[in-house]
């Protein structure tokens, strides 16, 4: 097996880093709007926050490069007018 090189090394690293980010990003925003569909689902008092905490969390995920924008923006939409219908 031939030897890394040390730029090649480097990019190891870099892509170890971002891919652990985005992860982390991705999955928080999954978790996010999980919880805020549940709470509308369960009519719970606190659903409205929830909602926006999942916004946030998606927007996050995008910034990151966790999410593509315009999935982050369909899947804000779907939360909100689930919790509109409810409301």
């Amino acid at each position: 097996m031939p030897k890394k090189k040390r730029s090649a090394l480097k990019r190891i690293r870099q892509t170890r880093r971002r891919t652990e980010t985005k992860t982390l990003a991705r999955s928080s925003a999954r978790t996010a709007a999980k919880a805020a569909r549940d709470a509308i689902a369960a009519g719970a008092a606190d659903a409205e926050m929830l909602v926006r905490k999942a916004a946030s969390a998606l927007d996050k995920a995008v910034k990151r490069g966790g999410l593509h924008k315009n999935a982050a923006r369909r899947r804000t939409s779907r939360i909100a007018r689930r919790a509109a219908k409810k409301a």
